[in-house]
């Protein structure tokens, strides 16, 4: 199994030396920083622990005025080590980092006192007030040691504590969605742009299409080529350190804060709904906050639902699922000031007088995992692919208020409130016009405000009523002719006379019969429309084959028409007619016969 590990603590505790030592790597990249001796961005190396397994290690800069550059590192790593100098115990920025902890809900790590060699009698004591102070994190009893990057002193017991938290750590799947927070962008010559970052869950392989979400420019990418720990890979599971190597984007295109994400499966979001976890309140919040998610810093605009819960308006978009762990703080603030939960990403707006206190109850109620009932409730529908997008778990077995129709939840009262809605709409359409063939899908459709077209499907069944032709009817319903009464009956004792003397359209004019009332007249079975503007009676097929039947086979368009007594205009849409039912059998162009 891999794992990647940030470190954390105050500034000058030797976090980089740590590293240095464990890994023989330096983790500083930049002049600057290894001319000063101060860390200001993130570093990286990697080892293989004594069992065998890997580590990968991202360096984190412990000076305030680099914070954002911590979050970054600190914000995809499941796992921590934290470090506090035995020399001088716990710092300023020791608690920033704590907070951070705190912010982001990490549980996993261990706590490291460097330096023990300068201070070898107080790392006991530094140990005790290091667990003080992590009180109320994921961290406050982990595993913790004194150990000396100079001396060696304590290196193969961290070297074994870290192998067992490697060993112990939550496994990740590695057939979940990809989401890739970028922390490094730049170019190698006959390569071209490479990112890199800590893959938590997913793989990634060559020639991979994934989606880019980024601050520049999204759209599709693809892996040209992997390296993981130094090597070349033909694939990258959890947890990794991963370089991607992507076709056909430039270095300038994709930096820090941008995401690779799998194709179609997150919602990329810009207003959200938070839960505080940790840190001040929302209700004194400043109108602004920054906004860290994995590599990301956005600011965003704060609308207070209480003192627990507000909503967030990004001011770029990001791939944010229920639950993500926000860390949130001032714009220009060099600390934490709140850590939060992602609860909706694709909350309602405000529309009405009073909204805002209705949302805050809807809050205060809503599980941290998403409410699966309540998501569906909101919309009356809900695709099942939209719930996954969102983070929300879909179970096999639904609540009872929910029913799966396809891709689609759709909840017991919505159903009812449309079935209702849509009977009304249809008895209406009915009354006022005896002729209607029935109201159109369209209509309907919007009439309802259905999430999508294809719901109306389920709701005509659940309303008891029928769709034909694209329109939706009361096939239950005793329809009536009105004013065509009489000009239909006129016609039926004309037909039952003489039933292969299809009337002209002259005579249907004299009738007053258009295409309505005739229409109509088909759908009560009244009447027979056939092509061409053939009218004849539902008893004119079944009339017609005891005609043919008499005849030698097979027999000729002519022979049908001299036997039923009519014109060619009615003979031949009669006998196509006929071909369609499968009661005959045309043999060639003049010619058919009887289906036996």
């Amino acid at each position: 199994m891999m794992q990647v590990i940030a470190t954390a603590g105050h500034v000058d505790h030797g976090k980089s030396t740590l590293i240095r030592a464990l890994t023989g790597i330096e983790p500083d990249r930049l002049r600057e920083e290894r001319q000063r001796g101060l860390t200001i961005d993130l570093g990286f190396a990697w080892t293989t622990l004594p069992s065998g397994r890997e580590a990968s290690f991202v360096d984190v800069p412990g000076h305030e005025r680099f914070l954002a550059n911590m979050l970054a590192g600190l914000g995809p790593a499941p796992i921590v080590c934290f470090v506090v100098a035995a020399d001088e115990g716990w710092r300023a920025q020791s608690s920033d980092h704590r907070d951070a902890i705190a912010a982001l809900g990490i549980d996993q790590g261990l706590i490291v006192v460097t330096r023990a060699d300068l201070a070898p009698d107080r790392v006991g004591s530094v140990i005790a007030e290091a667990r003080t102070e992590l009180a109320g994190t994921g961290l406050a009893d982990a595993p913790a040691l004194g150990v000396s990057a100079v001396t060696g002193e304590g290196l193969d017991q961290l070297r074994d504590l870290l192998d067992q938290a490697v060993r112990t750590a939550r496994e990740p799947s590695a057939v979940q969605r990809v989401r890739l927070w970028v922390d490094r962008s730049f170019t190698i010559s006959g390569a071209g742009t490479v990112v890199t970052g800590t893959l938590g869950a997913g793989t990634l392989v060559r020639e991979q299409r994934l989606e880019l979400c980024g601050a520049i420019r999204g759209g599709e990418v693809v892996v040209r080529g992997l390296q993981s720990r130094g090597g070349s890979q033909a694939s990258i599971g959890p947890v990794s350190r991963a370089a991607v190597n992507l076709r056909g984007l430039g270095a300038d295109d994709i930096s820090r804060g941008d995401a690779l994400l799998t194709p179609g499966t997150w919602e990329i979001t810009t207003v959200i709904d938070v839960r505080r976890r940790t840190g001040a309140g929302f209700a004194e919040s400043p109108g602004e906050l920054m906004v860290h998610i994995g590599t990301a810093a956005v600011p965003a605009r704060v609308r207070p639902f209480g003192e627990d819960h507000a909503r967030l308006t990004l001011a770029r978009a990001l791939p944010l699922r229920v639950g993500d762990p926000l860390v949130l703080r001032g714009s220009g603030s060099h600390s934490v000031r709140t850590g939060a939960h992602v609860l909706d990403v694709d909350p309602p707006r405000p529309a009405r007088r009073g909204d805002g206190h209705r949302r805050t109850r809807a809050l205060e109620a809503m599980p941290l995992t998403g409410d699966i009932a309540a998501e569906v409730a909101r919309r009356g529908a809900m695709r099942e692919d939209a719930l996954e997008r969102f983070g929300v778990a879909v179970p096999i077995l639904l609540p009872t208020t929910l029913s799966r129709h396809g891709g689609w939840l759709v909840e017991a009262p919505a159903l009812q409130r449309w079935s209702e809605h849509l009977r009304t709409l249809v008895e209406t359409d009915r009354r006022a016009d005896a002729l209607s063939s029935g109201i159109p899908r369209k209509a309907a459709v919007d009439a309802l405000d259905l999430p999508a077209a294809t719901l109306l499907d389920v709701v005509v069944a659940a309303a008891g009523l029928d769709q034909s032709e694209g329109r939706v009817r009361d096939a239950a319903a005793t329809e009536t002719l009105g004013e065509a009464e009489s000009s239909i009956t006129q016609l039926e004792e004309r037909l039952r006379g003489a039933p292969f003397r299809a009337p002209e359209a002259d005579d249907l004019s004299v009738l007053h019969l258009g295409a309505r009332e005739l229409a109509a007249a088909d759908r009560q079975g009244r009447l027979l429309r056939l092509d061409d503007g053939v009218i004849l009676l539902p008893t004119a097929p079944a009339l017609a084959m005891r005609e043919l039947a008499q005849l030698p086979s097979p027999f000729t368009t002519s022979d049908a028409r001299q036997a039923l007594g009519t014109t060619r205009r009615v003979a031949i849409p009669l006998l196509e007619h006929l071909d369609a039912r499968g009661w005959t059998r045309r043999l060639d162009a003049g010619h058919r016969e009887i289906v036996r």
